[in-house]
């Protein structure tokens, strides 16, 4: 069984930009999304992905990921996925024995960057960088599968 174990964090300010080591546009969708589990499909780094995570809420999830052609990729995302699909740029950035994903969202989620690290048991520690924020990772907004149900910018303050 695949299992993903991710802390999710907000981010209090831009100091991380100047460690990123690369990043990655993505665009992706979602065929269906429930308390059971969520279906996506993704495009990154001119590759498709499928995607089955189980709906659980916290840091450890059942996660099964397939690459499919790209082009496949794009046909299901226009004519199978709910909209709107999220659109994001994937910044990675090594601190301390992890690599850190931020996710820095457009479109309908613009102004949102949410910082993950992936471990390899729950109990594992890391180094947290002091650019990090609130830990939201048992907040069900900030799952992707909920921002492309409930985007950000219609969850945030008018006056933001």
């Amino acid at each position: 069984m695949g299992i993903e174990i991710e802390h999710k964090f907000l981010v209090r300010d831009d100091r991380w930009r100047q460690r990123v080591e690369r990043s990655v546009r993505m665009r992706q969708g979602y065929l269906t999304s429930d308390a059971r589990c969520s279906v996506r499909v993704r495009i990154a780094g001119g590759q498709g992905f499928l995607n089955i995570k189980s709906g659980t809420l916290g840091i450890q999830r059942s996660e099964y990921e397939y690459p499919i052609p790209q082009d496949e990729a794009e046909e299901i995302l226009d004519a199978l996925c709910e909209k709107p699909l999220l659109e994001k740029t994937r910044h990675f950035v090594r601190y301390g024995q992890h690599v850190w994903e931020i996710d820095e969202f457009a479109g309908d989620n613009a102004g949102l960057i949410v910082a993950e690290v992936e471990l390899g048991c729950a109990d594992e520690p890391f180094a947290r960088p002091d650019w990090l924020g609130e830990d939201v990772s048992h907040d069900i907004r900030y799952y992707n599968s909920q921002l492309a149900r409930h985007p950000y910018k219609t969850w945030r303050c008018p006056s933001d």
